[in-house]
């Protein structure tokens, strides 16, 4: 009887200590090592079984009577017991690193998210091509005019009265068989770009001065301001 009731306070003083024990253990990873709740409540609940039961294997054996207690008290003393506390602190310190490297695991299985594919920069509008220039016409190009071997009779038309026409380009124009105003005037577009290309030292005085419309108000019998003034001499 009187065992069964050591064995009970025993055990009651070791569980005790055991649960203070864990609940030291679970406050100090919560407030200084930064634990969440759940992980120091469970290394204190740890570090209360494991401390229960070392203690209770360790200090609640079968204890020896009172009288056997008396008999044995002369005996020298038994070598001391390692240090069930220091056990106990050893247990929970390994059972910390392994919830520690449980947790680490668990962080590392989960795969971070892929990055976003970069989205393809859009490809640079090409700048238009200017248009390319018109080339000029070449030696030739166009179709000649009709020309004449020599002026009709009355004589050649004083081609001087077309503004643009001096006498040297007077005297081209009848080398290559135009004499009269209605020769010019009659000009197409095909005829006016060969004779621009032929009139040598003049290219291009047929188009920028208009003989053609010149021409064909001259060869019907009007005047232009530029004929009058030839008309009065005051240009040439």
């Amino acid at each position: 009887m009187e065992k069964s009731s050591s064995k009970l306070t025993c055990a009651i003083t070791c569980w005790g200590i055991a649960a203070l024990f864990g609940v030291v253990v679970a406050a100090v990873l919560i407030s200084m090592s930064g634990w969440m709740f759940l992980q120091g409540a469970f290394m204190g609940a740890v570090g209360f079984v494991v401390l229960g039961v070392l203690l209770s294997l360790t200090l609640c054996r079968d204890l020896p009577h009172l009288s056997e207690v008396r008999a044995v008290s002369s005996a020298p003393a038994p070598t001391a017991a390692p240090d069930a506390p220091s056990a106990a602190r050893t247990s929970a310190i390994a059972a910390a690193a392994a919830m520690d490297t449980a947790t680490a695991d668990a962080t590392d299985d989960v795969a971070a998210p892929a990055p976003a594919p970069k989205k393809a920069a859009p490809a640079p509008t090409p700048a238009p091509k200017p248009a390319p220039a018109k080339p000029a016409a070449a030696e030739g190009e166009g179709t000649k005019p009709a020309a004449l071997a020599a002026a009709r009779a009355g004589g050649a038309d004083d081609l001087k009265r077309i503004k643009g026409v001096g006498p040297k380009l007077e005297q081209t124009c009848n080398s290559l068989g135009f004499y009269h105003f209605d020769q010019i005037a009659a000009w197409t577009a095909d005829e006016v770009a060969w004779v621009d290309q032929n009139l040598v030292g003049f290219k291009g005085r047929v188009s920028r001065d208009d003989w053609v419309s010149q021409a064909k108000l001259l060869a019907s019998g009007g005047e232009t301001e530029f004929s009058k003034k030839v008309d009065k001499g005051d240009v040439y």
